[in-house]
């Protein structure tokens, strides 16, 4: 989620960021997995039920017990006890259970403490014992809202549904205190240990990926290959397992899965209160209810695992987005307004707990615009955080997480204050490095660990700045390819900045001991214009009708370009290809978001979160244009897959200036002379070439010639050397006359085009690529 969904998303106030120093306490911190065992235990062998949970602040914990998830009062309700490390817990004998808990159950908690201490004679809806909404530690305790427990595996559904769109019963306040949320509320499902297999998991190196960003619902939901009841679900993305290893994806990354309020979306034909994208999460264990096909509890969590194993036994890993930053709880319903604020499920536990707040401990600090920081430094919060993380890798068969807006994770200090620090051990950045292991840079058993690596405010915005173990969003990458594509005359990229992004950003990463592989390069993303509209749109156009709009927010520098007017549709589609050969070729680990292999679009555009549509979902119904982008698409895919050169695990090595000596790779000019600081450093030059001694590389091909004209006329480039006894073929051109289905040339059917010296006329604002052999 990068800016474009957090202005649009905010419906709270954002506070004055200030960056200010504060003594960080020193933490011990375990690196036991779930090691007080949160959550509900089922122990099969005596039929007890266990519910523990965590609470430092709370003075009473009551868990209540449902046979129904909406509609009905509790069965029973148990007093919990606490013990010194204030974990709250009860046994019970399930068997001895009402006969109504026989089934499913269903649970919440309700918890008092110093702002609303108990009273015996307290009933639901009544306001005994209260004292204030939030006292000068930060406590909201209000025992007539139903909490969810952190650490429940499902939830029986979101907080608004089609049935109930009212969120006032979730308030604190004085309009809103007394209102008792349980009829209504979720709950969360006692579901029994799933023994299912999610498949062998891939060991693939980072460097040899092709991350495919997708939506689980967007995947299929307009797909009619797909049994209608299955589309949407991840029973139906299981389904795509095939495609996407025929496209030669190695790793999808899902959107958030979690449980995230998205049961209203759809209910009418616009997008008022729409959670599409699903950075608001209710929970870090629960598999989304609403992409399952079989919704019965324990149905989500098993359709999942099918889904990995689907994905396990087509060689593809399984990414999800996770959003450890903030939650769905939200900020105040009001700007000032200290008193009003939602109670889910972390605000009503513990709130100085789990959110970072300000230094009063009366509002949410917030670098995130959608509520306020999660409180990622203390070790309570950070424990919920790498025991999820865990569950999703080690029961649901996840083999890595992109997490969304990552500096909050780096953040040094736990209220009144937000500063990354990338040193401090005892962060969650380093921690969750410290408790898994990272996977090893030529592949093996491990985890992926991707950073979005930036946030709002303070010193939050950190490319290249996460510690070692971290690979990153490259954003640089990507604005400065847009620059140099769409915006020639208004923005200065240097030829050296571009040699820099090509061959892995060496400038951000390599000081601290990371590699290429560490760069993730893309140039598109969800949130932002789809790959065709980047090459289609001077501007965003966030105003349509629905289904492709309306949507608010979006950024406003977008670095795009409609590709002028003459042969503008053809142009487009050029520009197109030009910016996915390039990410293809690159250093680094590239990722591509669901639909650029077809140039899908969205008319402009570039904050579709909150559509969930038709528009927005991807599409199977390609015109003749769309089927020859999508054959470029596999074509480049399956070159970089082919070629090892261009999947370094260490940066290039570039030590000789003899261009007749092959290196493991040299820059070119255009006239074949060997480029020099000089005119790498003159931003009025627009044209270079590299070539690759892929030989270095344990590949039989000699070398790979690179060609890139920025231009918008013709360049002449001259080929260097391609090795002795050697000739330069012709890969791929991106130029319009090369445009169809067959315009990347398979392994052996390379067209030939000559040795050293060859004159090569490459067209304006095009993409060459050669092999010598």
């Amino acid at each position: 989620m990068t800016f474009n969904l957090i202005k649009a998303q905010s419906r709270f106030y954002i506070q004055c960021l200030l960056l200010c120093c504060s003594i960080v306490t020193s933490y011990s911190v375990s690196a036991a997995i779930n090691q007080h065992q949160l959550g509900v235990t089922h122990q099969e062998s005596n039929n007890t039920l266990t519910f523990r949970i965590y609470s430092s602040r709370a003075t009473r914990m009551a868990v209540y017990l449902y046979a129904n998830a909406t509609g009905s009062h509790e069965v029973n309700h148990y007093a919990l006890t606490k013990n010194s490390d204030d974990i709250w817990s009860v046994t019970l004998d399930k068997a001895r259970l009402d006969s109504r808990l026989q089934g499913t159950v269903y649970y919440g908690y309700r918890a008092w403490g110093p702002n609303w201490p108990y009273h015996p004679s307290w009933q639901k809806g009544s306001n005994i014992g209260f004292i204030k909404d939030v006292d000068r530690y930060g406590n909201r305790f209000n025992p007539n809202k139903l909490l969810i427990d952190p650490y429940a595996k499902e939830l029986s559904h979101d907080h608004l549904t089609p049935q109930w769109d009212s969120g006032n019963i979730y308030a604190s306040g004085n309009r809103f205190r007394n209102l008792d949320s349980a009829l209504k509320a979720p709950k969360g499902i006692v579901v029994a240990h799933s023994h299912q297999s999610t498949g062998v998991k891939p060991t693939g190196a980072l460097k040899d990926d092709v991350i495919y960003e997708v939506h689980v619902r967007g995947l299929t939901k307009n797909d009619e290959s797909i049994p209608a009841t299955l589309r949407g679900t991840y029973q139906g993305a299981a389904l795509k397992a095939g495609y996407l290893a025929d496209l030669g994806i190695t790793a999808v990354e899902f959107l958030p899965v979690q449980e995230t309020q998205n049961d209203t979306n759809d209910v009418v034909a616009s997008t008022e209160g729409d959670n599409y994208w699903g950075y608001m999460t209710l929970n870090y264990f629960a598999p989304d209810r609403r992409y399952a096909a079989d919704k019965s509890p324990g149905g989500p969590t098993k359709e999942f695992k099918s889904m990995v194993k689907a994905f396990h036994d087509k060689g593809i890993k399984v990414f999800i987005d996770v959003v450890y930053n903030h939650t769905g709880e939200g900020g105040a319903w009001k700007q000032g307004d200290a008193s009003t604020y939602n109670l889910y499920s972390w605000r009503g536990l513990d709130n100085p707990t789990y959110y970072s707040l300000t230094a009063d401990r009366q509002h949410n600090w917030d670098n995130t615009g959608v509520g306020g920081n999660y409180n990622t430094l203390n070790p309570i919060a950070q424990n919920l955080i790498i025991d999820s993380l865990d569950y999703w890798q080690s029961e649901m068969g996840v083999d890595g997480f992109r997490f969304d807006l990552a500096s909050v994770l780096g953040n040094s200090c736990e209220h009144g204050c937000f500063h990354f620090d990338k040193t401090l051990k005892n962060n969650a950045l380093n921690r969750i490095i410290d408790e898994f292991t990272e996977r090893p840079a030529l592949g093996g058993q491990g985890t992926d660990f991707i950073a979005e690596s930036w946030a709002i405010g303070g010193n939050s915005y950190q490319v290249g700045g996460f510690p070692k173990g971290w690979s990153e969003w490259n954003g640089k990458y990507r604005d400065t390819i847009r620059k140099d594509q769409n915006q020639m005359g208004q923005e200065s990229v240097s030829l050296g900045e571009l040699a820099n992004f090509f061959t892995g950003s060496a400038n951000l990463y390599q000081d601290d001991g990371r590699a290429p592989w560490n760069s993730v390069n893309f140039i598109v993303a969800h949130d932002g214009f789809t790959l065709k509209d980047l090459y289609s749109c001077n501007e965003k156009n966030n105003q349509h009708l629905w289904p492709l709009g309306p949507s608010d927010g979006g950024e406003n520098s977008n670095h795009s370009w409609a590709q002028g007017w003459h042969n503008q549709a053809q142009e487009q589609r050029k520009a197109a290809r030009n910016g996915f050969a390039l990410l293809m070729l690159s250093a680094g680990t590239p990722m591509m978001t669901g639909g650029d292999e077809y140039l899908r679009s969205l008319k402009c555009n570039n904050n579709p979160y909150n559509l969930d549509s038709s528009a927005n979902w991807l599409s199977y119904r390609w015109s003749t244009q769309q089927h020859h982008f999508n054959a470029f698409a596999k074509g480049m895919i399956a070159f970089r897959k082919a070629h090892p050169a261009l999947r370094p695990a260490h940066f290039y090595s570039d030590k000789d200036n003899n261009a007749n000596v092959m290196e493991q790779l040299r820059w070119f000019k255009s006239d074949g002379s060997v480029a020099d600081t000089g005119y790498f450093n003159d931003a009025n030059n627009h044209a270079i070439a590299y070539r690759i001694d892929s030989s270095e590389f344990s590949e039989s091909t000699a070398a790979i010639y690179i060609a890139y004209n920025g231009w918008s006329d013709q360049v002449e480039f001259t080929l260097p050397w391609p090795g002795q006894g050697k000739n330069w073929y012709r890969v791929t051109d991106t130029a319009n006359w090369n445009e169809g289905a067959n315009s990347v040339k398979s392994p052996g059917n390379e067209e030939y085009i000559g040795g050293e010296y060859t004159q090569y006329g490459l067209a304006g604002r095009a993409v060459l690529v050669l092999i010598a052999k």
